[in-house]
């Protein structure tokens, strides 16, 4: 494998210095919480080799909302991150083939890339609301295809599919003999009605996801592969014990409190992430110089320049940071053009917010 550095990493907030940032707005998840916060006082643990797949409570607590599903569905990993890992390695070789929606979080497309496998880029367009199109899905299967990857709610943008699209992607992938990979990394975050776990829906279908936006404790590195496929879920428990053997004993036992309060959690941090929308929405009605595609969940949207700003894109980000203390993800880091940018509403306080979007208005205008 040929590894190269992302430029979502190499230019994400903490690699440029949280204390050069005034308003954050690059940021993919909610504010970061705080054990005190969550009201957490992690006990005298046993600092052992914790259980291969993860912990069983903590595997059926993931598993229980959806029913058909339990805890031998469930892989514990090193984030969502490491789930990715786990499924492109274990499952892509050089003579695979995969399809994948772009723009998409950048391991989605950067793991494929390395290993050396064949991929097709099936592009989202913001003329077309991001929507994905099946009939160049379906153009892009080849047989040698091995995984066809979406991500829903989509980062960056936060369009979310219809439960009858997700039902036709899973029909897709089973009539091409295909598995289908959904990153639900935001699935807790949907402003609607939430969609059923997609690994739910067929034994060839494999869901992504993590605590680290919805939850904000990315701190830990806590995400889950889940399959309703004990053959999958062995070679993907063989990779994991490759790589790690097993999780953190301390990261597992917090992750295990988060899911037991989950109700408790998300109910406030929807009320608050519906709240900031409003004022995104707000204030993209009347920034002139902007254009979107509303999100419907998530933390994050990918607004779009309707015109070059003065002095070009490059200019654009250099007053932002420079002169008015605000940080946004550039449309490089999801391969495409600096005219887009990824505006993140769930981590910066309501204030940083506030001043971050301002400052977003007048940097435009130089």
């Amino acid at each position: 494998m040929k590894y190269v550095r992302m430029p979502i990493e190499t230019e994400s907030p903490e690699e440029y210095g949280y204390g050069r940032i005034q308003n954050n707005l690059s940021e993919s998840s909610i504010a970061d919480r705080t054990l005190s916060g969550l009201d957490l006082q992690i006990p005298d643990l046993k600092l052992l080799y914790g259980e291969h797949r993860g912990g069983k409570t903590l595997r059926a607590l993931i598993a229980e909302e959806s029913p058909g599903l339990g805890a031998d569905d469930v892989l514990i990993t090193t984030g969502a991150a490491g789930a990715l890992f786990i499924i492109a390695t274990a499952l892509l070789g050089t003579d695979d083939h995969l399809v994948v929606v772009r723009p998409n979080y950048a391991t989605n497309l950067e793991t494929p890339k390395a290993i050396g496998c064949k991929f097709t880029y099936v592009d989202l367009f913001f003329e077309e609301a991001f929507a994905i199109d099946f009939d160049k899905l379906a153009a892009a299967i080849t047989p040698a295809t091995k995984i066809i990857s979406v991500t829903c709610p989509h980062n960056p943008t936060g369009v979310m599919y219809s439960e009858a699209d997700l039902l036709r992607l899973v029909e897709l992938a089973r009539n091409n003999g295909c598995y289908l990979l959904v990153d639900e990394t935001y699935r807790d975050l949907s402003y609607g009605r939430k969609l059923p776990l997609a690994a739910s829906l067929g034994s060839h279908v494999i869901s992504v996801s993590s605590l680290s936006k919805a939850y904000g404790v990315p701190g830990i590195r806590l995400g889950w592969i889940v399959a309703k496929n004990p053959e999958l879920q062995e070679i993907f428990l063989a990779a994991k014990e490759q790589v790690s053997i097993c999780g953190s004993v301390i990261d597992e036992w917090i992750g295990e409190q988060v899911l037991a309060k989950r109700a408790a959690i998300l109910e406030p941090t929807l009320v608050e992430m519906r709240r900031r929308l409003a004022v995104v929405t707000e204030w993209i009605a009347g920034e002139e110089h902007l254009d979107w595609v509303a999100p419907s969940g998530g933390v994050v949207c990918f607004p779009r320049m309707r015109s070059e700003p003065v002095g070009g894109t490059g200019a654009f980000y250099r007053r932002l940071i420079d002169v008015h203390g605000t940080y946004v993800g550039p449309g490089h880091w999801f391969e495409m053009p600096d005219t887009y940018f990824r505006l993140g509403y769930g981590w910066p306080t309501a204030a940083e917010l506030e001043a971050g979007l301002k400052g977003i208005s007048l940097a435009l205008r130089g």
